[in-house]
């Protein structure tokens, strides 16, 4: 499942996946992945994604973090 909400979050804070993925020190290619739902980040990842993106890195393991960040976003 695409993670819309992760890519809506990061563009919404002004970065772009190569700038997202240099700070978490993983590809541009792999972090791509991340967002599209191909791969899941393990956690030392996960809590740079959310330390950045201002997130619970939690949020990219669980089902409903999509519905809760459209609502987040929407607000």
């Amino acid at each position: 499942m695409k993670r819309i909400w992760l890519k809506k979050h990061r563009t919404s804070a002004g970065f772009t996946q190569l700038e997202i993925a240099t700070y978490c020190n993983i590809t541009r290619s792999y972090y791509s992945q991340i967002e599209l739902g191909m791969k899941t980040p393990n956690v030392d990842i996960a809590k740079r994604l959310g330390e950045k993106l201002q997130f619970n890195w939690a949020a990219l393991y669980e089902e409903s973090a999509p519905e809760i960040f459209e609502k987040l976003i929407a607000n």
